[in-house]
């Protein structure tokens, strides 16, 4: 931990040392918030998001906040050792091309409905999940876009990895905005108007909505990872095909957009990670870098003061329209060539992916060295963007 500010309503604990304005403004309303519970954590990846932080852990006490979690529910990196330990750049480049035609990008999905027994089950009250059910099963096994990626890499150990970031499609976000809406018009009734200003909008979690957005929220963070595997699925009989002797060692998972009820500081709460992991006491988890740096395998130390979290990634450090606008392409292009990385920056408009925009993912780590443990590291060699 950096520091802590004890100005607000409840302690600000944060992993870094500079925080951007709007960041802070964002962090203070959190601490602010009438059912913050104890202290908020700020993790070393931190940037403004909607509402609450990107990088922000936030405890509840008896409500839940939708844009605490935010739009892409459940979205998460998950990734899967092979054996292979050599590999050539055409085979690379033959895997990667092969991702293209079986894996959607985008905005894409696919134009027929995917395997329904692979989909989450379905219960009672879920008025989202049940009208976007066609094109939930039509997005399913698809990467999505923004800062969600594909990734070949090789560990410190020297064996091949796959690693993939991606989330709940558009499913996510038609759920968070229904919900975020209705707890909109509850703290308007409630006169919260401040609430409703700081887009941090609740619902009481003993009431109807409430209990439905929980429980949508969890069919979206089931349906993300079912999403990721089947992409890893698909990855993996990639390979297979091109490499057949190929075998794979353990799937790691880890999410970064929810809430769950939690115990801490002697209190049953609801913790809300938006850009966070958990990291418990010797819990495997994931942390990529940026496009063309390292990305880390890691163990939890479980501390109490980040409830039991640690970083999401690396975190941006630019906007998406500062980096097209600022960044040099050509730049940016020599830096990944020289890594010898396989990488997707073309045209201008991909430098809001560029490495530039974020933060250095060393620092990051170096920051957060109470709250996990590095088991692996893995760098870069082949990377499909959405």
């Amino acid at each position: 931990m950096k520091k802590i500010i004890t100005s607000e309503k409840i302690p600000i604990k944060l992993w870094l040392a500079d925080i951007e304005e709007g960041a802070m403004r964002q962090v203070k309303n959190i601490a602010n918030h009438p059912y913050a519970f104890h202290h908020v954590a700020i993790m070393p990846d931190a940037h403004e998001g909607y509402g609450m932080p990107i990088g922000g852990v936030m405890a509840v006490k008896d409500a839940i906040i939708p844009n605490a979690v935010g739009v892409d529910i459940g979205c998460g990196v998950c990734a899967q050792k092979t054996l292979i330990k050599e590999i050539d750049a055409d085979t690379i480049k033959s895997i990667m091309s092969e991702i293209r035609k079986v894996i959607p990008l985008g905005f894409n999905r696919h134009k027929t409905r995917q395997d329904e027994n692979l989909m989450p089950a379905l219960s009672n009250g879920m008025f989202c999940v049940n009208k976007e059910w066609d094109m939930a099963c039509k997005s399913l096994g698809t990467l999505g876009g923004g800062n969600h990626f594909i990734e070949i890499q090789k560990s410190n150990e020297g064996y091949i990895w796959i690693m993939l970031h991606s989330g709940s499609r558009n499913l996510g976000k038609k759920v968070a905005d229904y919900y975020n809406k209705s707890a909109i018009e509850h703290c308007r009734k409630k006169n919260q108007l401040e609430l409703v200003k700081q887009e941090l909008a609740y619902l009481p979690m003993d009431s109807d909505i409430g209990k439905s957005y929980f429980k949508e929220m969890n069919f979206c963070l089931d349906y993300a990872l079912a999403n990721r595997k089947l992409m890893m699925k698909r990855i993996k009989d990639i390979i297979l095909n091109i490499i057949p002797s190929t075998k794979y060692e353990e799937f790691i998972n880890i999410a970064h957009n929810y809430a769950s009820k939690e115990f801490h500081f002697g209190e049953d709460v609801i913790v809300h990670r938006k850009g966070a992991t958990k990291a418990e006491i010797g819990q495997l988890g994931i942390i990529p870098g940026s496009q063309g740096s390292k990305s880390y395998i890691v163990k939890g130390l479980g501390n109490k003061e980040s409830y039991n979290s640690c970083s999401h990634g690396a975190g941006r450090k630019m906007g998406r329209k500062q980096a097209i606008r600022e960044l040099d392409l050509e730049e940016e292009i020599k830096k990944l060539d020289e890594k010898g990385v396989i990488h997707s920056i073309r045209t201008k408009r991909d430098l809001d992916e560029a490495s530039s925009a974020y933060k250095d993912i060393d620092m990051v780590m170096k920051n957060q060295e109470d709250l996990i443990e590095i088991i692996i590291s893995l760098n870069p060699i082949a990377v499909v963007k959405g």
